[in-house]
């Protein structure tokens, strides 16, 4: 069972609070920025507390995708002995006003963990995932990946894990080091006790956004930002992925409040599917750039 993990500071150069309270124009939709919240989290063991906090992560992934969320937020919390829950330190909770704060106990602020697909390809809500990853990629995949995707989806002899990297947006992209050497830790030590945590491949599922062409210039590239700037280490080092807008759903759980001056932006998920060799090496970066 994991212990908490090492607490990281959030300082004020890292990211603004999602709040939006305290420096909001007349627009309540309109952030206007300069907030900061300084606070230490902690990585934990999920359990029945996190329900809530754990669904919510999981609709600004999927937003109105057909998917059981209360099933697929009840796995996560079913193998507590791999992968993390975010939480705001106790320490820091205790030492704030009580009144106040009681609630923040059990706020859930991000989830790192993986589902084995394979596995559990009988469950209502991992079906209704396959299915949907499969549909997705004949619809925005080359006929290359959606083949690939769906071969190895279909072959039993090797696992498809899919990795669940979820927080809130603005919470630094360091702490996403100590979050996933801990799932790595709990994955050995779940396959030396033969549990069901070999894989063969992962899936990541990322949240991103373009920046919308300016009038008279749509010939420019769109900018691309990662909601988690870590995770385009891992599709740097991915060749099988595809992509699709989700402008048309609802989106606010994930895009915050934009300052009043940005640009408009377009919500997206981009798929990634990579051998699990190559895991090590991506967290490795990852490591050296949350260490930047």
């Amino acid at each position: 069972m994991a212990g908490p993990l090492k607490k990281r500071n959030v300082d004020s150069e890292e990211g603004d609070s999602n709040s939006g309270s305290g420096n909001e124009s007349d627009n309540p939709d309109i952030y206007n920025g300069g907030e900061v919240i300084e606070a230490d989290f902690e990585g934990r063991n999920p359990d029945s507390s996190d329900f809530h906090g754990i669904k919510q992560l999981m609709q600004q992934l999927f937003l109105k995708a057909h998917i059981d969320l209360s099933q697929l937020s009840d796995m996560i919390i079913a193998q507590s002995n791999v992968g993390s829950v975010l939480k705001q330190s106790l320490g820091d909770v205790e030492d704030s006003d009580e009144d106040d704060d009681m609630d923040d106990i059990n706020d859930v602020f991000g989830v790192t963990t993986v589902i084995n697909l394979t596995e559990k390809k009988n469950v209502d809500c991992i079906q209704q995932l396959r299915s949907l990853l499969v549909e997705l990629a004949e619809k925005h995949g080359t006929d290359h990946v959606t083949n690939t995707i769906r071969n190895i989806l279909g072959n039993d002899a090797k696992h498809v894990g899919l990795l669940i990297n979820e927080r809130f947006i603005n919470i630094p992209a360091k702490i996403a080091d100590p979050l996933f050497e801990s799932l790595i830790s709990e994955i050995n030590k779940a396959n030396s006790k033969n549990l069901k945590f070999n894989f063969g491949y992962y899936i990541l599922i990322c949240k991103l956004y373009k920046q919308d062409a300016k009038k008279g210039n749509k010939t420019k590239p769109a900018e691309v930002y990662f909601s988690n700037p870590e995770e385009e280490l891992f599709d740097e080092e991915t060749d099988i992925k595809f992509e699709f807008s989700v402008k048309n759903e609802s989106d606010s759980g994930v895009a915050g409040h934009w300052l009043e001056e940005d640009e408009t932006m377009t919500p997206y998920r981009r798929v990634l599917l990579f051998p699990a060799e190559k895991l090590s090496t991506i967290l490795q970066k990852v490591k050296t750039y949350c260490a930047s």
